[in-house]
């Protein structure tokens, strides 16, 4: 991998590149789906390739190749220097990416015990005791259970002095139980939706989140909610589960803070943004409850690692402080344009894709409250949990987010349960109603897997630390 990196370095600098980096990528992964009593799924994927980014008189140039040659290394190396000649006759503002960067490093994954090394056998055999659990339940049709792990070994170099390796370990799982009853049907999933909860970590994380003693419960409640109470509308106070407010800041900070969506330079599959350069500083995103911060260095986040796909260091980086806008993801180009230098949010998909600003572990820093202490302190409103739907405008302003489950709250206490929980705001406005941000004990930084970005798309893995949260004069329902 060194040797072929290093010779496409030398061959794209011979050809005219003033700056090139080459990414090389091993990537290793498996997946298991369990469906009530049958294997529906078992992959095994292995891939390797590598990419060359260059700038040639400030425009930039990508190419990338799977075989693993000296010969191929000069083709792709060339062809990259080939399409930043071509950029260059679209004349734009030249890129800037600011001061030199040369690390030489190593980093990888904490791991206690490696997800490839436990047999297919036990992995099936956990999953398959799951989704009987999940079962039992009256109306529930069915029943899925799932793990998957993922290994990258990445090299880094640049003509600027980096050389740097990072070995990266990924481990998810999750349940999902549905259940049906005279056309109407309900779902319930554990410990996240959308599939799985993931981070960076060995077996060790599957085992903490103990699928199968969740399994009955899941099933249970989704075969409950067939007969709850329908969500109420109008106006109230709501309290968002962790993982809720996880998929919150995703929505409404996390993409909206990607400083390319700002700039306009990657708006073609998801819009820009409403925190425009203008507002750094000075515009007033939340209550002084809210705190935000960006950091790919925390244990076990999704979006943790040494270093990005640009060489840049892991940073922790403040994003709101009391409420106020103080910060952006950025790359070593769009940290040049504001004059600053970047925070390491560049990350590609995959060897064949050219790295873009993407979203580390964006968190709402934990508050004071125990999740106990803040419903005994809230007279009406509502507690929902786990997200079920999502919808927010190109500029991340307007949303409507939907949960797999809500409960009433009353006189501070937990009542009766409500199906279809949906809830609406503004996004300046909803976290401005932010009273109350639950403590450490109940924090956690839920892995989101499944991001996408880009033309042509990259789906990202990112993590957001957060914990429930209370949010006062929230409309929920169906707007009257």
């Amino acid at each position: 991998m060194r040797d072929l990196a290093l010779r496409a370095l030398d061959t794209a600098r011979s050809k005219g590149a003033h700056y090139a980096d080459v990414r090389v990528l091993r990537q290793k992964a498996e997946s298991i789906t369990v469906r009530l009593q049958n294997v529906e799924g078992l992959t095994y994927d292995e891939s390797v390739g590598f990419g060359v980014r260059v700038l040639v008189d400030g425009y930039w140039g990508f190419a990338s190749g799977h075989l693993m040659t000296m010969e191929e290394a000069d083709r792709v190396a060339a062809q990259a220097v080939r399409i930043a000649r071509a950029s260059a006759t679209v004349r734009g503002e030249p890129a800037d990416i600011g001061p030199p960067s040369a690390i030489v490093d190593s980093y990888s994954t904490p791991v206690q015990t490696d997800p490839f090394s436990v047999s297919l056998d036990d992995k099936i055999a956990m999953l398959l005791k799951t989704t009987e659990g999940m079962a039992k339940s009256p109306n529930v049709v069915m029943a899925e259970a799932s793990t998957y792990c993922q290994q990258d070994e990445k090299l880094f170099v640049s003509t600027e002095g980096s050389e740097i390796t990072q070995t990266l370990v990924e481990t998810g799982c999750g349940i999902e139980a549905t259940a049906v009853d005279e056309g109407e049907v309900q779902r319930r999933s554990y410990p996240n939706s959308v599939g799985r909860h993931q981070g960076t970590e060995g077996w060790e994380f599957v085992e903490r989140w103990d699928l199968p003693a969740s399994a009955e419960r899941v099933g249970q409640e989704a075969a409950e909610l067939l007969q709850a109470k329908p969500c109420p509308s109008g106006a109230t106070t709501v309290i968002l589960d962790g993982s809720q407010v996880a998929l919150q800041i995703h929505e409404s900070c996390g993409h909206a803070i990607e400083l390319d969506r700002v700039l306009g330079t990657e708006a073609a599959f998801a819009g820009t943004s409403f925190l425009t350069t203008e507002k750094l500083g000075s515009f007033s995103y939340g209550s002084p409850s809210v705190n935000i911060t960006a950091d790919a260095t925390i244990p076990g986040g999704l979006g943790t690692f040494g270093y990005d796909d640009e060489g840049i260091p892991a940073h922790s980086t403040p994003i709101v402080r009391e409420g106020l806008f103080v910060g952006y993801l950025t790359s070593r180009e769009s940290a040049a344009a504001l004059g600053q230098t970047s925070n390491g949010a560049m990350r590609a998909s995959g060897w064949n894709r050219i790295p873009l600003i993407r979203m580390t572990n964006v968190n709402l820093d934990p508050g004071d409250w125990t999740l106990e202490d803040l419903i005994a302190d809230t007279d009406e409103g509502i507690y929902m949990e786990t997200n079920r739907s999502w919808s927010i405008d190109d500029r991340r302003l307007n949303f409507q987010f939907g949960t797999e489950i809500g409960r009433e709250i009353k006189n501070g206490k937990l009542g009766t349960l409500i199906k279809n929980a949906t809830y609406t705001g503004i996004t300046p406005r909803f976290w401005g109603s932010c009273d109350a941000v639950c403590n450490r004990d109940h924090w956690v930084v839920w892995g989101t897997p499944n991001c996408g970005k880009g033309q042509p798309e990259q789906v990202a893995h990112t993590g957001h630390g957060a914990a429930p949260a209370r949010f006062r004069d929230v409309q929920v329902g169906i707007m009257q």
